[in-house]
C-alpha cells in the first residue's frame, strides 16, 4: 500500500483497505500524541487557509509539532498575496518551495484538486467549499471505531445541513465502504446532494427523513451538524431552516445506553450544553482524535511510517 507523497483530496480516492490501514496506523501512533516523537524532524508543513478555521488548522500544526516537524502558513486571505491578485496556482507554486506538504482550505469547490495539479509536493484538502473534508471523515471513522469497537453493523444518522456540510459528504462516502445503515435527517431544503446520494445508495441501505426523534431509539451514532449560514446566497432561505434541529437531554429518553453523539464543530445551538456531561457526548474526543489521525497521515505521506 503506497501512501508516501500521496495527495489527500477526496475520500473517494481511497479503498476500504487503505482507510482501514490509516485507522490502524492512527491507533499505533496514538501514544506519540502524548509522548511526542522526532520522526518528522526537519520536515515543514505549510497551512494555506483561505477560510476561517480553529480545529483543523491547529490540529494539523499540533500533529506536525508532536512528530518533531515545524509549520508555517496563514489563517486567512488577508495574510496572503491573493489580496494583491495572485491566483491559487501561483500561491501553491511559491509556497511549495518552503515546505514538504501543503494543507489547503479554500471556499471554492475543486480548489484542492487544482492545487494538487500544480504542486510537486503532497496536498491535503482541509475543506474545499461545500464539497469535501476528507481528513475530518477519517477522524470521524476513528472516533466511531474507538467508541464502538467496529464500524460494520452500525446504525448511523447524519443530521442537519446535508447539502452544504462538506464533513457529511466525505463521511457518507467513507461509510458507504462499510456494512452500515445510514439515516439522513435534514430539512427538505438541505437534503443530501444528489451526486452523494446516488453514489452511496449503490453500496449501503440509506433512508431519508426530516424528524430526528423518529430514528433516535434505533441508532448507534448520531452525527449532528450546524446549518452552514455562510454557504447561503439568500438569507431568507437560511432563516427558514435556522435552528431546525436541536438535541437536548430530554430527547435522550429511550435512546440506546451506548449511543454516541458526534459533531464536527463548531456548534451553534444543535446540541444543548446539558448533553456535554452525558456519556453520549464524544465531540470533544473527536478533536483529540483529529490530532492523532493527522499525525498518522503526515507520517504516512512524508515517508516516516510504512
Amino acid at each position: 500500500m503506497r501512501f508516501e507523497r500521496r495527495d489527500i483530496i477526496s475520500i473517494k480516492d481511497f479503498t476500504r483497505n487503505e482507510i482501514d490501514y490509516i485507522l490502524q496506523t492512527s491507533e499505533a501512533i496514538e501514544p506519540l500524541e502524548k509522548s511526542g516523537s522526532d520522526m518528522l524532524h526537519g520536515k515543514m508543513l505549510a497551512t494555506l487557509f483561505f477560510e476561517p478555521s480553529t480545529r483543523t488548522r491547529l490540529s494539523f500544526e499540533a500533529a506536525m509539532h508532536r512528530l518533531g516537524g515545524t509549520a508555517i502558513g496563514f489563517a486567512g486571505p488577508e495574510g496572503a498575496s491573493v489580496k494583491k491578485g495572485e491566483n491559487l496556482a501561483d500561491t501553491v507554486r511559491v509556497v511549495e518551495n518552503y515546505a514538504d506538504t501543503l494543507i489547503l482550505r479554500h471556499p471554492l469547490e475543486g480548489a484542492a484538486r487544482l492545487a494538487a495539479e500544480f504542486a510537486q509536493i503532497p496536498v491535503i484538502n482541509a475543506g474545499s467549499g461545500a464539497e469535501e473534508h476528507p481528513t475530518q471523515a477519517l477522524l470521524d471513522l476513528y472516533t466511531i471505531l474507538k467508541e464502538k469497537g467496529q464500524i460494520d453493523g452500525l446504525n448511523i444518522a447524519l443530521t442537519g445541513d446535508l447539502r452544504y456540510g462538506r464533513t457529511v459528504h466525505s463521511l457518507a462516502y467513507a461509510l458507504s465502504l462499510y456494512d452500515v445503515r445510514l439515516h439522513l435527517i435534514s430539512p427538505e431544503l438541505l437534503r443530501m446532494r444528489r451526486e452523494v446520494l446516488d453514489t452511496i445508495r449503490k453500496e449501503i441501505k440509506v433512508t431519508e427523513g426530516t424528524d430526528v426523534s423518529k430514528v433516535l431509539p434505533e441508532i448507534d451514532v448520531l452525527y449532528m451538524t450546524r446549518i452552514q449560514k455562510e454557504r447561503f446566497a439568500d438569507m431568507a432561505e437560511y432563516a427558514k431552516v435556522k435552528g431546525a434541529y436541536r438535541i437536548d437531554h430530554d430527547m435522550l429518553a429511550g435512546v440506546k445506553d451506548a449511543l454516541v453523539i458526534m459533531h464536527p464543530l463548531p456548534r451553534i445551538d444543535e446540541i444543548a450544553s446539558d448533553i456535554d456531561t452525558t456519556p453520549h457526548a464524544r465531540y470533544f474526543q473527536q478533536v483529540r482524535n483529529g490530532i492523532i489521525v493527522r499525525m498518522a497521515l503526515l507520517a504516512l505521506i512524508l515517508g516516516a511510517a510504512e
